[in-house]
């Protein structure tokens, strides 16, 4: 594993293990002792990583499991918005190593990267008050040579759609994107910039969703995006419905 020149320069740093139980958790520890970033934290295997709301995250060696350590990296209203800028940077990653695969990758809101309609990546942010600000852990992990078969949303690996890209490559690339990703979305002030290339590249807009929420489920138009980064339904009565949290299906495709 290694950096590109783009994130050196940028004065990113990196940490590679074997394996441990979770790349955010490891850069959350170490924010605890200290340390302020911008950190890569990278492991070869994790024996208990963990998605969104807690779901365990398959992690078997030759896929790639990576976190970004950051210390107060926008103003606290303004963070969530690094969902959309952390995955905007995994397809620039993945379409720069895999051209083929450019037109069959799509964002899932808020964060998750899918191939031809299935699940491909998905990210994590997890935060903690350190002694110096907030401690921010952006995980990211991509199924590059396999991927779960028992999953509430359908998943692929690269390899299963036709790219054979070692994590290693694909870590590369991501360092850069990732550090011109957020050198675009200047701490907040240029989150319309994202949204609107995030926009681009949805699944559902335009069509039907559903939507899980913690009561219910229900299901609306997708319409966009709002100035924080919620999801815009348009409810069969007319009502406009905003999601700030939840898990959406496309109803077209692999939803």
């Amino acid at each position: 594993m290694r950096l590109s020149s783009a994130a050196v320069a940028a004065g990113y740093r990196l940490s590679v293990y074997g394996a441990l139980a979770s790349t955010n958790a490891e850069a959350l520890t170490r924010a605890g002792d200290g340390e302020h970033g911008p950190l890569w934290v990278v492991a070869r295997e994790q024996t208990a990583g963990r998605g969104r709301r807690g779901n365990p995250w398959v992690s078997p060696h030759g896929n790639l499991y990576a976190t970004l350590l950051l210390t107060d990296p926008a103003p606290p209203e303004c963070a969530p918005q690094l969902s959309f800028v952390a995955v905007l940077a995994l397809h620039d990653a993945i379409a720069a190593c895999a051209p083929a695969l450019e037109k069959a990758l799509t964002l899932k809101w808020p964060n998750d990267l899918l191939c031809s309609g299935k699940k491909l990546a998905g990210i994590l942010i997890e935060s903690e008050r350190a002694a110096d600000g907030l401690a921010v852990a952006i995980g990211t992990g991509v199924n590059c040579e396999s991927h779960p078969a028992e999953t509430p949303y359908p998943a692929t690996d690269l390899k299963r759609e036709g790219a054979v890209i070692a994590a290693e490559a694909l870590f590369e690339a991501l360092t850069a994107s990732m550090a011109r990703r957020l050198a675009q979305w200047r701490r907040g002030a240029a989150f319309s910039e994202i949204r609107a290339d995030w926009v681009a590249r949805s699944a559902g807009l335009g069509g039907d969703i559903r939507a899980r929420l913690p009561d219910r489920d229900i299901i609306g138009r997708g319409e966009g995006l709002d100035e924080r980064g919620r999801l815009l339904l348009r409810l069969p009565d007319g009502s406009l419905h905003t999601i700030a949290a939840g898990e959406v299906f496309p109803m077209t495709g692999a939803a």
